[in-house]
């Protein structure tokens, strides 16, 4: 049960949901969440009310295409499947939505099943 928020810059609706295609179907593909799992809130910035910084670190030469994607989910998954989420998140941005892979931020946040309300005000995974 991941949730997603994708945020990018000068980007149109169906950009945005190219982008949030290619994350759910890496979530996928990778992780193995069914195709119902689906919770995401995708953002366009303008430059002028919003706007997404980056910078050079690690070397990666980031420009204003730049794609950030925050990934919540429940702890648990290998580093290996990981790496293949990012892999394939940055394969299918640039197939969907012509995203140049170092432009793809991708950041997970891991939390425990007390961490979630689906909805009715209850914790469903406990």
């Amino acid at each position: 049960m991941p949730l997603v928020r994708i945020d990018a810059m000068h980007c149109d609706t169906q950009r945005l949901k190219a982008l949030g295609r290619a994350v759910h179907e890496a979530l996928g593909e990778t992780m193995g969440f069914p195709d119902d799992d689906h919770f995401q809130i995708l953002n366009a910035h303008d430059g002028q009310r919003g706007l997404l910084r980056h910078g050079t670190y690690l070397g990666v030469q980031r420009d204003d295409g730049i794609v950030y994607v925050a990934i919540t989910l429940r702890t648990g998954r290998p580093d290996t499947q990981k790496q293949a989420l990012y892999r394939r998140i940055a394969e299918l941005a640039e197939e969907y939505a012509d995203v140049e892979p170092r432009n793809m931020f991708v950041v997970l946040t891991e939390n425990t099943n007390a961490d979630w309300s689906l909805g009715n005000g209850e914790a469903q995974y406990l």
